[in-house]
């Protein structure tokens, strides 16, 4: 019977929960009766949820076997949990909505290029702060291989801090010094992968068959090969394929990423149980989000191309629910850089809507923002953006402009078509266009990952390299420096202003350039994205509070964008972010809908004068007999009309329209 067969109330079959009660009830003897009585009580709430998700994956006699062991996990993370988690767990449980409020900010760094150390990064609080943060992702804290590690991404201990960042007691310190400050730390929990130097895949080598069981290995490469008539390659330049050989185990490995980075078998239930216990542990000690790294690449499936496949979301939903028993104050975010028709899948669509992830990343908006600025164009933003589903009011958005990543052109072909524009002579455009090599380009990006065979071409660089200020400092050209550092705040407007969480990229705030020597440092000569993850600046860092600086400028600017949002109830991200049809190919118009009024925000994407049609403001409220003028928030200004009916936009404006 599939999931799809069965009737809703099967979920709530009076066995739901394992009969386990001494075992469990030896795990939480030491607690308050009121504190076992909590637990009960978010059993009751949360099994059918996890069992609906266990069910659409595993077999019903593994299922079984496999729940007891969760509940008595849940049990000992729940019992172990200090009482100010505990705490934040009640006080979040009260308030659900606690992460889509306006007031959130959130700011990613890799620790060691952010400040050195964990101590280090509790001594920038303070600088946090005075941005406005409340939400940190430090790029991967935990142990990886020695060498080439992706980055970090190729984890060889879960359950270690990388030893040049501190310990797991340092971690301890900093998530109880950012909960003071009102901060939650987001940490990557890659899924999808491990070192091939972690503990199972070394037991799988040295011939374990619990633990080769973990893994994807096969002994010739008929397996493979079947397998790679459907598969894409993710790093065409040094990692082509998708399979290695390694001698010690036998065979052939799943190697999605790197040669070092092993797949997890997760058809296998002993490999759902190990990533529930380092969850909980992770959650005890004290990380607030935890970004599902790769979670689009876990289930594998022959013929398709192995990504975003139904049992995904069913993993996801399972493991959300055991994390709502023990530590409900603990958020998933899926990092799923897919197409947009996939996309909203990851908060929960159909039967999963809002039981899958909290929070995932609005990487079309990411796309389109930057499509806009290089087209000076909206129409395809509007049409790809106005496309997509709407998500669970209680799910939010992560958007973003740049991140530790490269940027792949996320454009779809029918999106394209409709506004008449190729998807293929689109994307080549903006690869050009960011890489420097189109005329007239404001740009100064690098290639990542060419591929001859699709024609695709990504592209690294930081926000200033990308939206001109590098190039315009490097001409000494004080106009177009206004215009790039005005470009930059116009794009963090949209990304401010479309709900959500938004994220800022280290050294963004301060107009930091893409470093020149990324290429110098060992093990990083072959991935040009170390470009975009440069160390933070101190002088530049000094400078953000001088008006006459361009750190100062961009600073301010991104303080005032932050403040302004924090006021705007609108911005909850509960209430969607609508585009509306252009009235002018050069103007952006977003609408947000709340019983406190409207608010219309509106982007000019280009370097000229736009306008604004002023009788389609009075159907917002915003302009007419008996409403009230409308203001610009960002400014405090009114914003009416000029004499020929039009509002007027200055180059690069934004402006977010609400009743005065």
């Amino acid at each position: 019977m599939t999931e799809d067969d069965r009737r809703p109330e099967d979920d709530r079959r009076p066995d739901a929960v394992p009969d386990d009660p001494a075992g469990v009830g030896g795990l939480l003897a030491g607690l308050s009766p009121d504190r076992r009585d909590l637990f009960d009580l978010r059993v009751d709430r949360w099994w059918p949820d996890l069992l609906a998700g266990l069910r659409a994956v595993y077999p019903a006699d593994q299922v079984d076997a496999l729940s007891t062991r969760l509940l008595h996990a849940a049990a000992a993370g729940y019992a172990e949990r200090e009482p100010d988690l505990h705490r934040l767990d009640q006080a979040r449980t009260l308030a659900p909505d606690w992460f889509q409020r306006p007031g959130m900010l959130g700011y990613a760094a890799y620790a060691d290029r952010f400040a050195g150390t964990l101590a280090g990064v509790a001594g920038q609080i303070p600088y946090l702060r005075e941005l406005g943060v409340t939400y940190l992702h430090l790029m991967p804290l935990l142990a990886p291989r020695s060498g080439d590690s992706d980055g970090g991404y190729a984890v060889a201990d879960y359950r270690t801090v990388r030893p040049d960042l501190g310990t797991v007691d340092d971690l301890r310190a900093l998530t109880r010094s950012l909960r003071g400050a009102g901060i939650s730390l987001v940490v990557d929990l890659v899924l999808n992968h491990v070192a091939r130097e972690h503990a199972w895949a070394v037991a799988a080598r040295a011939g374990d068959p619990h633990h080769r069981a973990y893994f994807h290995i096969f002994g010739d490469r008929t397996g493979p090969d079947a397998y790679e008539r459907t598969l894409p390659e993710i790093f065409p330049d040094f990692a082509p394929g998708n399979f290695t050989h390694d001698q010690a185990a036998g065979g052939w490995v799943w190697t999605t990423f790197n040669a070092f980075q092993w797949d997890l078998n997760w058809a296998n239930p002993d490999v759902f149980a190990e990533y529930a216990q380092i969850m909980l542990f992770l959650a005890n000690a004290g990380v607030e989000v935890l970004r599902l790294d790769a979670i689009a690449f876990l289930w594998k499936r022959l013929g398709t191309n192995c990504q975003n496949q139904p049992e995904v979301h069913a993993i996801t939903q399972a493991l959300r629910a055991l994390l709502r028993v023990a530590c409900p104050g603990v958020l998933l975010k899926a990092e799923a850089i897919v197409a947009p028709g996939d996309l909203v899948q990851y908060l929960g669509q159909g039967r999963r809507h809002g039981r899958v992830s909290d929070l995932a990343y609005h990487n079309s908006l990411m796309v389109q923002v930057w499509s806009m600025l290089a087209s000076r164009d909206v129409r395809l933003a509007v049409q790809a953006l106005r496309r997509i589903p709407p998500v669970p009011a209680s799910t939010a958005w992560i958007t973003y402009l740049r991140c530790h990543d490269d940027i792949g052109w996320a454009i779809d072909d029918g999106d394209a078509g409709a506004v008449g524009l190729s998807g293929y002579g689109h994307r080549a455009f903006l690869s050009d266009f960011y890489s420097g090599a189109f005329p007239g380009t404001f740009a100064r990006g690098l290639v990542f990952q060419a591929n001859p065979a699709t024609g695709d071409r990504r592209i690294s660089g930081m926000a200033a390299s990308l939206a001109g200020l590098d190039a315009a400092l490097a001409a000494g050209d004080a106009g177009q420096v206004d215009l790039a550092v005005d470009r930059i705040l116009l794009a963090y407007a949209i990304v401010l202003g479309w709900g959500g969480i938004p994220v800022l990229w280290m050294g963004d705030e301060i107009g930091a350039p893409s470093d020149p020597d990324w290429a110098t440092e060992p093990g990083h000569q072959a991935d040009n994205r170390w470009a975009h993850r440069p160390r933070l600046d101190p002088a530049r860092q000094g400078q953000r509070h001088d008006p006459g600086t361009v750190p100062g400028r961009l600073f301010a600017g991104l303080r005032r964008l932050a403040t302004v949002r924090a006021s705007l109830v609108h911005l909850h991200a509960g209430t969607p972010a609508q585009v509306l049809a252009a009235a002018d190919p050069g103007v952006l118009p977003v609408l947000h809908r709340h019983p406190q009024g409207d608010l219309l925000q509106l982007y000019n994407v280009t370097e000229q004068w736009r306008s604004w049609p002023g009788d389609r403001l009075a159907g917002y409220g915003l302009a007419g007999p008996g409403s009230a003028t409308a203001r610009d928030a960002l400014t405090g200004d009114g914003a009416a009309p000029g004499g020929d009916g039009n509002l007027w936009l200055a180059p690069y404006r934004a402006v977010w329209l609400h009743g005065g």
